[in-house]
């Protein structure tokens, strides 16, 4: 297997464009709201059901990479993405059209956070980059994605609100992306060695992820996993919705608010190694006193209806979602074996994507409870998994992988 110590990037590339056309959509949910074609509930649908895209292809992309290996499941990824960024921009007036290329968005995301990750994390590696450290996989996985979430949502914000056809131009972006990265993926070799020896056992056996259970996982990661999409839901699908009367361009404030809570996120993965220690849960504390404070600004934000502050909520839970995220993947990858990386990879990004469910809930919820009831219940189940992650923060240490 040929070394190139740089070939990890354009897998990331491609992981950033995909997450580019699945976050794009984030401020367009105001000009959907604008257009009054479809109903609010129907477009808070369309946050769940790319969120229910992404799951279904977390669970079965994570071990199928495992068995087949992680370019075969990958290499799909952008041009799935790219179909549903064109069913998006045909299905501006049309729910099933909308509908299924948000599927399709969710899906590639899947694929493309396990497979595509696990990639970066074995392309990571001393055996193809001499310079990497223990955490680059981590590090370069998260940091590729929050960088496709954030620069896809600031540009579609400022395309959507000051160029003409908002509803076509910024899916047209990320055709063009998909392109460029399918090109770039092809050069990429295989990592996973199954991938090249007969497989054996049969692919529902491969479903199990035996270390889901390791006591670590349960007790320091899932309980920052919803958090890390909740953080991101609340700060720029709900907060954003509360404020647009208060803003005379609400597309380009949804965009700058989802850019900057994602710019933080990037930010604070970049100096990871500053606050991740194998021997603690000291940054999941961290993230979740953040969330909580964040939490509180947002309910009180929701009450007065203020653009500064759902900008700091932004800021604050943004942080909050970089922290909680780069440290579920870097436990995730001391717990993994070899044979279920992608797989344990899948179950914990599964559970994070439960956060993008709370926006509709909320809607839901919130013919019965207001917001600042709503938010501030969100704090007190931050408090609570505190708690948890404090009391077992020394437990169930793994032993220490090699790079």
């Amino acid at each position: 297997m040929p070394r190139n110590k740089n070939a990890w990037k354009l897998v990331a590339f491609a992981v950033l464009a995909v997450a580019w056309g699945g976050n794009e959509f984030t401020p367009m949910m105001v000009f959907y709201r604008q257009e009054h074609v479809f109903s609010r509930v129907f477009v808070d649908a369309l946050l769940a059901c790319y969120a229910a895209g992404i799951a279904v292809a977390l669970l079965l992309s994570g071990p199928l990479s495992d068995r087949y290996g992680r370019r075969v499941v990958m290499l799909p990824a952008p041009v799935v993405g790219l179909v549903g960024s064109i069913l998006i921009a045909l299905g501006e007036t049309n729910e099933p059209l909308i509908f299924i290329g948000r599927v399709l968005s969710g899906l590639s995301i899947g694929m493309a956070m396990t497979a595509g990750g696990s990639w970066i994390k074995e392309l990571s590696t001393t055996h193809f980059d001499p310079t990497a450290k223990p955490n680059s996989g981590a590090k370069r996985a998260t940091m590729s994605l929050t960088f496709g979430f954030g620069a896809g949502a600031g540009l579609a914000g400022v395309l959507a609100q000051w160029l003409p056809a908002p509803g076509q131009i910024t899916y047209i972006v990320h055709i063009l992306l998909s392109i460029a990265a399918l090109v770039g993926l092809s050069r990429i070799p295989e990592t996973r060695q199954s991938a090249h020896l007969k497989v054996r056992g049969s692919f529902w056996t491969d479903l199990r992820v035996p270390s889901m259970w390791n006591p670590r996982f349960i007790f320091a990661v899932l309980p920052i996993a919803p958090w890390v999409f909740g953080c991101a839901g609340v700060a720029y699908a709900i907060m954003p919705s509360l404020a647009q009367s208060e803003s005379s361009t609400p597309i380009a404030f949804s965009a700058l608010v989802t850019a900057l809570a994602l710019a933080l996120g990037f930010s604070i993965q970049q100096v990871s190694h500053w606050y991740i220690r194998p021997n603690n849960s000291r940054a999941q504390q961290v993230g979740l006193v953040i969330v909580i404070i964040g939490m509180i600004i947002a309910a009180w934000t929701a009450k007065v209806g203020s653009i500064a502050g759902t900008i700091v909520v932004a800021v604050l839970l943004g942080t909050a979602y970089g922290i909680c995220l780069i440290t579920g993947l870097t436990e995730v990858q001391r717990i993994a074996g070899p044979d279920d990386l992608g797989g344990l990879t899948a179950v914990f990004y599964a559970f994070t994507y439960i956060g993008f469910f709370f926006p509709m809930i909320l809607t839901r919820l919130s013919e019965w409870f207001t917001y600042p009831i709503m938010l501030g219940f969100g704090a007190v189940m931050a408090a609570l998994a505190l708690v948890v992650v404090t009391i077992t923060s020394k437990k169930f240490i793994p032993a220490p992988a090699e790079a």
